[in-house]
């Protein structure tokens, strides 16, 4: 093991071994911190209930009783940071609008990475980030361009890939002669609905009545208690039950391995997901690496991480919850992109591969992390 280095780390975030977005982005950094020698401890907010836990050999605290912690997080990392005195970093993965314990302010600084999956900066995360001891991890070049429209300092560090995510052909295909469409997004609230299932769902349906051999694989929770029923949205949509297929359930309850999730998608033609913001959109990314074309909304920072694919057109769509716009991905739009994407021939895009390549962990964690450690 390499010298402790300073700082040490207090990262809050989902846990690092739940198959998240901010799940598996925490495990990426996580590894590589540690690597380098920084004393790491994570505080989950998510995956991890009752009593410590440890994940390749890093403490895990339990999350609190209120949603996002804000109960316990203060007395997770006034622990922490009794127990050395190397200075002691606060790092956070999440939307920081939801954090709002007072013990915040008294810290020496936060770098909290985070999304802007709006027009600009919503004004509950502008707060935030206004605050002194804040410095904002932009996770996309759109939302460094936010904060600097807001005259907020930043860094830009993007979301990253592990090298699990490459082409991984199925020796045995599941779906012969089918042009396979795929929609792998959580189905997490209703209005808005951010992932515009409607439009992407209505879009396929429309598209499939011209091609007999489109198929849909939805990767998904059918019946979540906070999002879309979207059996019924097939249904509504007009979906044939011969062109469509959905993810195991019990299998996503479990955890789909990241070298299955890989298989599936280089199986893919073609990803869908043109959604209404996206503060980055990591689903693109691992499709990309895959070599799989992919299909977008031109709208938040979505458009930065296509190299082979389709920006659907959008319109203005008012968030009042956030104070902001979101934009809706148009229908007529999408179906052009479908299209676009089968005149390919779907299989693999050499393209969409090198063009992740500038996205994997370790080259990421090199050129953006190490600076900002290294300026401490």
């Amino acid at each position: 093991m390499p010298k402790q280095r300073s700082p040490r780390i207090f990262w809050y975030s989902n846990h690092p071994g739940v198959a998240t977005g901010y799940g598996t982005q925490s495990a990426q950094v996580l590894r590589r911190l540690k690597k380098r020698g920084h004393d790491c401890v994570a505080h989950a907010n998510y995956g991890q209930q009752a009593g410590e836990g440890r994940w390749e050999g890093i403490r895990v605290l339990p999350q609190g009783y209120e949603t996002w912690s804000n109960d316990v997080i203060m007395a997770h990392y006034d622990s922490v940071a009794s127990d050395s005195d190397i200075p002691l970093r606060m790092v956070t993965l999440c939307d920081v609008w939801v954090l709002n314990s007072p013990g915040l302010d008294r810290l020496d600084r936060i770098w909290s990475w985070t999304p802007v999956d709006h027009m600009n900066v919503p004004p509950q995360v502008l707060a935030f980030v206004k605050r002194p001891n804040v410095l904002p991890i932009a996770m996309s070049k759109h939302g460094k361009a936010a904060f600097d429209r807001a005259e907020v300092e930043s860094v830009y560090i993007p979301h990253a890939l592990e090298k699990t995510w490459k082409p991984a052909p199925i020796e045995d295909d599941p779906f012969p002669g089918r042009f396979v469409v795929s929609a792998v997004n959580a189905n997490k609230g209703v209005l808005p609905n951010r992932k515009a299932w409607g439009e992407n769902l209505l879009a396929f349906a429309m598209f499939a009545q011209k091609h007999d051999d489109a198929l849909l694989y939805i990767h998904t929770d059918v019946r979540p208690p906070f999002g879309i029923d979207i059996m019924m949205l097939v249904k509504a949509a007009g979906i044939p039950q011969e062109q469509v297929v959905f993810a195991d359930q019990y299998d996503l309850r479990i955890g789909v391995p990241q070298n299955r999730m890989a298989q599936m998608m280089t199986r893919t033609d073609v990803l869908l997901a043109a959604t209404m913001g996206e503060g980055f959109g990591l689903t693109v990314l691992e499709a990309q690496a895959c070599g799989t074309r992919v299909i977008v909304s031109n709208f938040s920072s979505q458009p930065e991480l296509v190299g082979d694919g389709f920006c659907a057109e959008v319109q203005p769509f008012w968030n009042p919850a956030q104070g902001q716009w979101f934009a809706t991905p148009l229908i007529g739009s999408i179906v052009e992109g479908l299209e676009w994407a089968y005149q390919q021939g779907g299989g693999h895009s050499q393209e969409a591969a090198e063009f992740a390549k500038d996205y994997q962990a370790d080259k990421v964690f090199e050129e953006r992390w190490v600076p900002l450690l290294e300026g401490e």
